[in-house]
């Protein structure tokens, strides 16, 4: 085995890893989602909190063999390799700048949250927009850049890849996002 495909299995592999990490937090909170009580979100919120520290040797792995793979067989100025390392960054920032925040609130709202029922607090933020809108749609730019990997589009293609990953992510989001009603604090 040559070096090229030795680095090649590594990315696939920080891949994989990454997207294990979004799938294991997007169910976390999918059942933090649909917890009625405190005890029942607890596990879900720790199980969250635990997994973040999948994402740095992730990403740090798909930017270092990313870029060792460009070098070797690539160049930087390629179209889809540029729109995907955006797409990369995209996922990178937005995750602990504005996901991080609003998983900290909730985390500190079942904190705060006595046994028992949780409060409205704790349920609004569950159903936090932002947050489950970065949820779905790190997945959806994954897609486009893993799309982007394997077509090797122009630039539009590309771009359109990475940004239609985004909307579907963001689209399917949305229903999560509905708070309960005042006469049914149990909506899920």
């Amino acid at each position: 085995m040559d070096a090229y495909h030795l680095v090649l299995y590594l990315h696939l592999l920080s891949v994989f890893v990454l997207v294990g990490g979004i799938t294991l937090v997007g169910v976390c909170y999918a059942r933090l989602r649909a917890a009625a009580s405190l005890i029942e979100a607890t596990p879900w919120a720790t199980l969250a909190d635990q997994t973040g520290w999948v994402f740095p040797p992730a990403i740090l792995g798909l930017f270092a063999t990313g870029a060792y793979l460009t070098s070797d067989r690539w160049t930087w100025s390629t179209s889809w390799i540029a729109v995907s390392i955006a797409g990369l960054a995209l996922v990178t920032l937005q995750g602990p700048l504005a996901a991080g925040p609003r998983a900290k609130a909730l985390k500190h709202s079942l904190d705060e949250n006595e046994a028992g029922p949780l409060d409205v607090r704790a349920r609004r933020l569950a159903r936090d927009r932002t947050l489950w809108i970065i949820i779905f749609a790190n997945p959806g730019v994954v897609l486009g850049i893993t799309w982007n990997m394997s077509l090797k589009p122009g630039t539009a293609e590309a771009i359109a890849a990475v940004l239609v990953g985004y909307a579907l992510g963001a689209a399917a989001a949305l229903p999560l996002t509905k708070q309960a009603s005042a006469g049914d604090p149990e909506q899920s």
